[in-house]
């Protein structure tokens, strides 16, 4: 396998992306403080213009990109699956309502990218159920628990 040095310094910027004070404190909420229990009650915080609303776009849109730039050649994808599992952590806590939001904003492609990438991940079913117990860990210690 030879990956370029363009992969590893495209892999190092989203992880310097996801330092940024603002992120930071958009991804302790959505692992900790955000508790969707279904995908209408994820639109309607999208929609409510409230802080929660961007740091969800925050978060999710990070890792749609991400995994846009994995699928379509410009990280290459073993590098990429071997640096990162955040976006496992994502996956996990939106799986379970992206079926419901794809229907109701009438987007079947919503969170696709990320959800591609992530079917490719190996063990992914066990990989996924091992993020959600972490995140059930998280969420029960609260905001501090993961920045």
């Amino acid at each position: 396998m030879s990956t370029k040095p363009e992969d590893a310094l495209a892999i190092l910027n989203l992880y310097q992306m996801r330092s940024e004070p603002l992120m930071r404190q958009a991804r302790s909420w959505f692992f900790t403080e955000f508790k969707p229990k279904s995908g209408l009650e994820i639109l309607a915080l999208m929609q409510s213009g409230e802080r929660a609303s961007a740091f969800y776009r925050m978060v999710s849109s990070h890792w749609e990109v991400a995994a846009a730039l994995v699928n379509h050649g410009g990280i290459d994808e073993t590098l990429f699956l071997e640096a990162n599992s955040e976006h496992l952590v994502v996956f996990a806590k939106l799986q379970p309502f992206i079926n419901e939001i794809r229907e109701t904003i009438g987007e079947p492609d919503y969170l696709a990218n990320l959800e591609q990438l992530v079917s490719r991940a190996r063990n992914v079913e066990k990989k996924l159920e091992n993020r959600r117990r972490l995140l059930e860990r998280w969420s029960s210690a609260g905001p501090s628990a993961k920045g």
